[in-house]
């Protein structure tokens, strides 16, 4: 029996599923999940060489390959989408919830509705649950989604003019640091560095240990070094450059590679 990692529903959940049949990478499948029957996108297939990566994965079970009747149901619960948002927000308005509705799923085999909505309070839901269930009847699912969680929910572009990479590729938003946007010498205008979710840019993070490492590798600001010209401190580095602003004995300015200095005397302290 093979196994794949697969990914289902608006939150691009992966999975680790078994197959009785073979499949390769952007296979669209029906898949059994945790939520129920679902859609799904076969992206790898587990191996022995990635079977750790993949080992903390929830467990699903491929059903078969989508048929063109499956991928019909499919496109008419899209199309539903709207219908159902415009219906739920609209029950919700009417018991006078403070809450925000940001999305609403339904999975392909109708065990489940979910709701994704963002609220300040923590809110009773009991009989919004019961009046959804008898509308819908389904299992419904409330679902509190932060800042982060709204941007990959609804999508929209990014200051590089590409879809977010949380609505596209992330399966994952790992934290992100204003130390981050400090060492990259990015500007700290916080409408500059932050996202469409108003959180500092997840792209910070990308090139992070790009840059720790070469942190690691040159002497900060204020160490005392020896270079080809004599003994200097060093006042300013440029990471990606690989380059070092000193000041010389002689109260000279200049900028030298890294690879022009021979020694670190007294190293400064990090950033």
């Amino acid at each position: 029996m093979s196994r794949y990692v697969v990914r289902c529903g608006i939150n691009r959940s992966l999975y680790a599923m078994n197959a009785r049949a073979e499949h390769k990478r952007g296979d669209i499948v029906i898949a059994r999940t945790n939520r129920g029957l679902e859609r799904g996108e076969v992206l790898i297939e587990i191996t022995d060489a990635n079977a750790a990566a993949s080992a903390n994965l929830s467990s699903g079970s491929i059903q078969r390959l989508a048929s063109e009747e499956d991928q019909k149901e499919c496109l008419r619960l899209q199309n539903a989408i709207p219908k159902d948002f415009d219906d739920c927000k609209a029950i919700i308005e009417g018991m006078g919830m403070k809450m925000d509705l940001v999305d609403v799923e339904r999975i392909f085999g109708g065990e489940q509705l979910t709701l994704y909505y963002t609220a300040d309070d923590r809110i009773d839901f009991r009989e919004l649950v019961k009046k959804l269930a008898a509308k819908y009847h389904t299992r419904i699912e409330m679902r509190q989604v932060g800042a982060r969680d709204e941007a990959k929910l609804l999508g929209d572009y990014g200051d590089c003019g590409k879809p977010l990479c949380c609505n596209t590729h992330l399966s994952e938003m790992p934290p992100v640091s204003m130390r981050m946007a400090k060492l990259q010498k990015a500007t700290l205008d916080p409408n500059k560095i932050s996202g469409r979710c108003g959180r500092l840019k997840c792209c910070l993070r990308y090139e992070h240990d790009h840059y720790e490492e070469l942190v690691k590798k040159l002497p900060p600001a204020g160490s005392d070094i020896v270079t080809k010209e004599g003994r200097a401190k060093v006042i300013a580095v440029e990471l990606l450059a690989h380059q070092l602003l000193v000041s010389t004995e002689d109260n000279r300015r200049i900028l030298i590679s890294a690879d022009d200095c021979l020694s670190v005397i007294k190293r400064g302290v990090e950033p």
